[in-house]
């Protein structure tokens, strides 16, 4: 164990916040020079929330307590399924592998996404692990199911009574074809419920944890679950922590709503064609459910990167590949344009003239334009794309907007804006989106597919 002292009390408060900030996982907060003065979240809040006031030397843990966490991908993984807990788990301090069973680390998972794994399965065989958990998709849970690498590499982690998960297809599919879930209570997708009998006590419920298993349903359970991996791993405590940030649903026995204002006609002729830019920096959890959900909606949707290539590395280190270089797709027009968050990613959006240019062009012709968690403020408010408008964002951000007067609700339509708070909330503004291009009875049906 490391100890660090620090002298001059301005050194030390930058340090302090800046290691706090990174503890409670909040990405989406600039470290200002003068914290004592910060406008919307200071070290004041830290004495009296976190009862650091006495704090004047902190240690840095060997990283041997690290967490280790394996979540293997395959050619047509949900990627939502993947990409939550990898963010999440990361979120909480734990070393997330990413491992494709393909012969090669790029993966292209379903609905066209496509994601770098950090590591070959094979690479994989010799390293001990806190955790596996087995994203779902079809044909992905299968392919995982079929992979006798990793077959081998789970049935030893259950030997060594470790933890092991699943969601959506495959726990039926990979952990009960391989005889792991004998006389356990588990879950899965709807549709698998009855395979999933035959190899385990199934139960109907989002999140399903007996002994070292944890069980889910699908994309729309995949951010419970990943909170549920997280407190198995570091307790309930540091599964609270995590989980405020991601500004989470508070209930899903209710129907989705959004706020809406001034109601306008989103209607196209066609499927509508969707711009999703990307940068470095950008929220993955974000950007991957708007894509999913929105393509699963019959969207064309364009994925640009704000990059010099098309992979990019998002705020959890989660690596995308887009489908085009924004100056390839800024030669058409759109019938939405549509934000992620992530701080890195909104300030390079907020630097792009290019992408700001038809954003405004956008705007001028009363099409779609949308955007969430800190796009809202640090991209729109701050180029004048939400004057007139109400809005919403982070919470932490809120104090940005000209006019928060709306910024409590989860989602905020007006007239051809959209905007969104945070991770917890992206498949409500997906789905938001999806109402008014397809309309409310297509997009319920559309909510039940994804079990949210």
């Amino acid at each position: 164990m490391q100890s660090i002292h620090v002298i001059s009390r301005p050194t030390r408060e930058r340090l302090l916040a800046a290691l706090i900030l990174r503890h409670l996982t909040i990405p989406f907060i600039k470290l200002h020079q003068t914290p004592q003065t910060h406008s919307f979240f200071t070290l004041s809040t830290f004495r009296k929330t976190r009862k650091f006031s006495r704090v004047a030397s902190f240690s840095v843990m060997a990283s041997a307590a690290t967490k280790k966490v394996l979540v293997p991908i395959a050619n047509g993984t949900e990627p939502i399924e993947a990409i939550a807990p990898i963010d999440i788990l990361r979120r909480a301090g734990a070393e997330v592998t990413v491992a494709s069973i393909e012969n090669q680390l790029q993966i292209e998972v379903m609905y066209g996404i496509k994601m770098v794994a950090d590591a070959l399965i094979s690479d994989c065989t010799n390293t001990e692990f806190d955790l596996i958990a087995l994203p779902g998709g079809l044909p992905g849970a299968a392919n995982l199911g079929n992979c006798k690498i990793l077959e081998s590499i789970v049935k030893k982690q259950a030997e060594n009574g470790k933890f092991y998960a699943a969601i959506c297809a495959a726990p039926a599919v990979a952990l009960g074809s391989w005889g792991l879930l004998k006389g356990l209570k588990a879950t899965c997708y709807p549709s698998f419920m009855e395979e999933l009998s035959s190899h385990a006590i199934a139960i109907e419920s989002r999140v399903q944890k007996d002994a070292k298993v944890v069980t889910s349903r699908g994309p729309g359970t995949s951010i419970e679950f990943a909170v549920a991996l997280v407190e198995e791993l570091y307790g309930k405590e540091k599964a609270n922590e995590v989980s405020v940030p991601l500004v989470m649903r508070p209930n899903h026995s209710e129907e989705f709503v959004f706020a809406e204002l001034n109601s306008v006609n989103w209607t196209v002729t066609s499927k509508p064609l969707i711009l999703v830019p990307i940068a470095n920096g950008s929220e993955e959890m974000e950007a991957t459910i708007i894509i999913d959900v929105l393509r699963r909606a019959n969207a064309q949707v364009v994925v640009a990167s704000l990059e010099d290539t098309l992979e990019i590395v998002a705020s959890r280190k989660v690596k995308l590949v887009a489908d085009v270089l924004l100056d390839e797709a800024a030669k058409q027009s759109y019938d939405l344009i549509v934000l992620p968050g992530g701080l890195g990613g909104a300030e390079a959006f907020a630097k792009s003239a290019k992408l700001i240019d038809m954003l405004k062009k956008q705007r001028e012709s009363s099409k779609p334009y949308g955007a969430m968690c800190a796009s809202p403020a640090l991209v729109l408010e701050h180029h004048g794309l939400l004057k007139g408008k109400k809005a919403t964002a982070f919470p932490a951000l809120c104090n940005k907007l000209s006019d928060p007067s709306e910024a409590e609700n989860r989602v905020v339509v007006d007239g051809n804006l959209v905007t969104s708070r945070g991770p917890g909330t992206t498949m409500e503004f997906a789905l938001a989106i999806a109402d008014k291009f397809i309309g409310r009875k297509e997009t319920l049906e559309l909510a039940k597919a994804l079990v949210f």
